[in-house]
C-alpha cells in the first residue's frame, strides 16, 4: 500500500507570494520519497496551485517509478481532495488545469483520497515550509 500525504502554501501573501509545496509518499509504512519544491512566485501563485503541484509530482514519481500499488492520498486540502473526487464542481482555471492531469496521472490506479485535518499532515507541511526558507535564504 503507498500513501500519499501532500500540503501546499503561498507566503507571504495568498495569491501572489512564493508558492512552495511538500509530499512524503510511504510504502507499507517505510517512506519511499519525500519532496519540496518552490512553484513559483508573484501572479498567478496561489495555496491551491501549491497544493495541486505537490499531489501531482508525487503522482508523477510513482509513474516514473512504475509502482502500481494500491494509493491513499492524504491531504488537508478539502478543494483539491473533493475536485478530485469528483464530489465538488471544478470551476477556477487552476482546478480546471490540475484536475485533469491528476485524474490522467490516476487513471488504471486503484485509489482513494481522504481529508485530513493539518496536525495530521505535519511532514508534508513542513517540507513545503522547508522549500520556502531555501527559496528566502537563496
Amino acid at each position: 500500500m503507498i500513501t500519499i500525504y501532500f500540503d501546499g502554501l503561498c507566503e507571504p501573501r495568498n495569491p501572489g507570494g512564493v508558492a512552495t509545496y511538500g509530499y512524503v509518499i510511504y510504502q507499507n509504512g517505510k517512506t519511499l520519497k519525500k519532496g519540496c519544491r518552490v512553484v513559483g512566485e508573484g501572479r498567478g501563485m496561489t495555496n491551491n496551485v501549491a497544493e495541486y503541484s505537490a499531489l501531482k509530482r508525487a503522482l508523477e514519481w510513482l509513474n516514473e517509478e512504475n509502482i502500481c500499488d494500491e494509493i491513499m492520498i492524504r491531504g488537508d486540502s478539502m478543494l483539491v481532495i473533493n475536485q478530485v473526487k469528483g464530489e465538488w464542481q471544478v470551476k477556477s482555471q487552476t482546478s480546471q488545469r490540475f484536475v485533469p492531469q491528476i485524474k490522467t496521472l490516476l487513471k488504471e490506479k486503484k485509489a482513494k483520497l481522504e481529508w485530513i485535518p493539518r496536525e495530521e499532515n505535519n511532514e508534508a507541511d513542513m517540507l513545503s515550509r522547508v522549500a520556502y526558507k531555501r527559496y528566502r535564504n537563496q
